[in-house]
């Protein structure tokens, strides 16, 4: 009987690992349609919907950060909103309002008026350009999924995520968000400019005739299971040491410190850093159909999980250190077994 109950719980292992593979090659199959040159990015970002997870998206102007966002709502039959962030911003218009209006008999009534952050899939463009005020409401959120306002709740809908944006040249009248408020971010993805050959699909992609509609993959209660599923995936204790010195050796007062992080930083990694950094090394491995997770697994996954975790110090800004060189020594000097 408990050989019939082992072979079992195999064959849904195997049965759930099939779907998951087979649900993420079917939505970056779609989304290749017409998102060029970002097929790296988009495994991410789908890694951080099916973890939970919210993604800030660091990129200069014009590389496809809106239609890559909206087509995989589209492609996974989620809502999907927009909120371009700019200095008059205020938080009600992000979270909603009470508005006065009138019921069916007349009356007077004050009713809430959703905002935009009620969706599944919220675009924050250029988050940074928003006063500290407005960038809480959003972050409070993405942390509680939930919107006070008057005293009363409001549930966001699940899966619910938050893909913020910001502009890495130009800094003037901005308000770079706070440490702490960055920590709640599960990755920080940089987008990369396009090649030449990747270019001209651009131009021939946007310059005829558009194409066919997005065909829905996914829907949100397949999404919710997934990322149940990516819990469960197991993690043998050498994997899970290592993503913790990996962590540790992040901060410059650390035994088993990299040399790059005593020299040049001033905080490491939090906490947080090491929840991601599991988490999307489940997910890396049940979207590629393997039973557990590896040391590859979680080295795949660090530099999105870590990089805007750890705050140089200011000897490092001066000579041009990045937190991507730091963890390049990181994972050079930590060995897989202690």
């Amino acid at each position: 009987m408990g050989g019939d109950n082992f072979m079992e719980a195999l064959a849904e292992v195997r049965d759930r690992m099939g779907i998951a593979r087979r649900a993420f090659e079917g939505v970056r199959g779609e989304l290749a349609r017409v998102v060029v040159g970002h097929d790296e990015l988009i495994e991410q970002v789908f890694t951080a919907l099916v973890c939970g997870g919210h993604c800030l998206l660091e990129g200069v102007p014009g590389l496809g950060k809106t239609l890559m966002v909206r087509s995989l709502a589209a492609v996974l039959n989620l809502s999907f909103s927009r909120i371009q962030f700019t200095p008059d911003l205020m938080p009600a218009d992000i979270t909603g309002t009470q508005m006065l209006t009138e019921d069916a008999s007349g009356r007077k009534i004050f009713d809430f008026q959703r905002g935009p952050i009620f969706a599944h899939i919220v675009l924050a463009d250029e988050i940074n350009r928003a006063t500290p005020k407005t960038q809480s409401a959003l972050l409070e959120a993405m942390q509680e999924q939930n919107v006070t306002v008057s005293g009363k709740s409001h549930r966001l809908e699940s899966p619910f995520m938050v893909l913020a944006t910001q502009n890495p040249i130009e800094m003037e009248g901005t308000y770079p968000l706070p440490e702490a408020q960055i920590d709640r971010f599960f990755f920080k993805l940089l987008l990369k400019y396009p090649s030449r050959e990747e270019l001209g699909r651009i131009a021939d992609l946007t310059t005829a005739a558009p194409l066919a509609a997005l065909q829905k993959v996914l829907e949100a209660d397949a999404i919710l299971e997934i990322r149940a599923w990516v819990r469960e995936v197991p993690i043998a204790e050498p994997v899970k040491d290592y993503a913790a010195r990996l962590v540790l050796a992040t901060h410059p007062d650390q035994e088993g410190r990299a040399p790059a992080a005593e020299k040049y930083v001033l905080y490491g990694s939090s906490p947080r850093g090491l929840q991601s950094l599991i988490l999307a090394a489940k997910a890396r491995a049940l979207l590629a159909a393997r039973p557990n997770v590896s040391f590859e697994d979680i080295r795949a996954v660090l530099p999105q999980s870590l990089r805007h975790r750890i705050i140089l110090n200011l000897e490092g800004e001066a000579e041009g250190i990045t937190a991507e060189k730091v963890l390049a020594e990181v994972v050079e000097r930590v060995p897989e077994i202690a």
